[in-house]
């Protein structure tokens, strides 16, 4: 992914710049990101936080995810665009994919949470799957 990237929502109060490259992409079927987007998936990107500036005021609504930790969705109060996400590392947050100035650029890796994928989920096959969240790999 080409870095700077840059996004926003619908009305343009929130802006966003990430100077970094994304740590992960990928598309997350786990029933709360159903619910939070309304459809069969979220496709978003891990980033580290540091390397991420934001312009605007950005409401978080929190909940308990799918491990058990407490996650924000982060969306704009004025169109209702969904934009971030805040993981329970600190250090990191998500960016939704198609909050991207130019989403043709998200290159997802893997789908993970498949377990609580929708039958009329058409998910790519060359994509690697996994049942819930993938173990971090050591490097």
């Amino acid at each position: 992914m080409k870095t700077p990237f840059t996004g926003g929502c619908m009305c343009g109060e929130i802006r966003y710049k990430c100077t970094a490259e994304p740590i992960f992409m990928g598309n997350c079927h786990c029933r709360d990101c159903q619910q939070a987007t309304g459809t069969a998936f979220a496709a978003a990107i891990l980033v580290l936080r540091n390397a991420v500036t934001i312009v605007g005021d950005v409401k978080y609504y929190e909940v308990t995810g799918d491990s058990g930790n407490i996650v924000g969705r982060g969306f704009c109060p004025n169109c209702g665009s969904r934009l971030f996400s805040k993981p329970p590392i600190p250090e990191l947050m998500g960016i939704m994919a198609g909050s991207l100035d130019d989403p043709s650029q998200f290159q997802p890796m893997i789908d993970f949470y498949t377990a609580s994928a929708q039958p009329w989920d058409y998910m790519n096959p060359d994509l690697q799957k996994f049942d819930k969240l993938p173990a971090p790999q050591n490097t």
